[in-house]
């Protein structure tokens, strides 16, 4: 067994430009942002995203890092639009292929089964037909012969998931009500790399629910201990969402939000900072 510990400036120093990476969580839910600020620290710029897209998607599109977004929205869940997000879209920063959340997870499934693609129901009789002229659709070759969309496996170089818990050997588990998705962005990614708000020993799952050991090692390359990593998306039970410093990320220009926050060498900066306004704002 291997210890597959790293550093956030670890994890960003095996990424390269011009590379597919998958982000895990849900809008502003369980995000690794720990890392995505690593990436943001970093040169690494022309990504394919592939992303639930929350604040993951606004930074590295207001840092002007994508080029390609596959995503099925891009929200804040208690703002409903991610602003630098829209922002950069209006602004024809990146393209866009959107597509719904039914065939994004079948996607992801796609993926992590090394199947091209995945028949579904979803999209058919929509406009993600006519706004994807890409996609294309297959009919069954039983009795039925009904149509079905055929969804395009969404295969990724790389994967970033943010989770409760995990060990040193790459295991990791979620504590709450929802998984995310996040052993697919893994199992659908040429490597994968964890962030956790705390490690334990290996075996320390002993007492877990079953269900709730979401990501196994076979499928995670490296592991980083990173507590408050998903601020300021929440990572239930650990913490909820930062609400007042959401508002303020949504409503600040971008450079601005980017100098007082992002501008420091390293994840710690960037906690402080954040400790220095909400104590400016008591």
């Amino acid at each position: 067994m291997t210890d597959k510990t790293m550093t956030p400036e670890d994890v960003v120093a095996r990424l390269r430009s011009g590379m597919t990476l998958g982000i895990g969580g849900w809008g502003s839910r369980r995000k690794p942002m720990a890392l995505v600020r690593a990436l943001l620290r970093s040169p690494v710029t022309d990504l394919t995203v592939i992303s639930y897209g929350g604040p993951d998607v606004g930074l590295l599109a207001a840092a002007g890092r994508i080029r390609k977004l596959v995503a099925p929205f891009a929200t804040l869940d208690s703002i409903p639009l991610e602003p630098h997000f829209r922002a950069a879209r209006e602004a024809g920063a990146f393209t866009l292929t959107e597509i719904d959340e039914a065939m994004f997870m079948w996607g992801l499934h796609a993926a992590a089964n090394r199947l091209p693609f995945l028949p579904v129901r979803a999209g058919l009789g929509s406009d993600v037909m006519r706004v994807n002229p890409g996609l294309r659709t297959v009919t069954s070759p039983y009795e039925d012969g009904e149509t079905f969309v055929a969804v395009p496996a969404l295969r990724m170089d790389a994967a970033l998931v943010h989770l409760n818990r995990a060990d040193r050997l790459g295991n990791a588990q979620y504590l709450s009500p929802d998984p995310y998705f996040d052993d697919l962005f893994c199992e659908a990614a040429d490597s994968a790399y964890v962030s956790c708000e705390r490690l334990v020993e290996p075996g320390g799952f002993a007492d877990a629910v079953p269900q709730t050991l979401l990501v196994g090692r076979h499928s995670v390359t490296g592991v980083v201990e990173a507590p408050n990593g998903a601020h300021f998306t929440s990572c239930v039970p650990d913490y909820g969402r930062d609400e007042p410093f959401q508002k303020l990320y949504a409503t600040t220009p971008w450079e601005d939000f980017a100098v007082r926050f992002l501008s420091g060498p390293d994840e710690k900066s960037y906690q402080s900072a954040v400790q220095a306004w909400h104590e400016e704002v008591r």
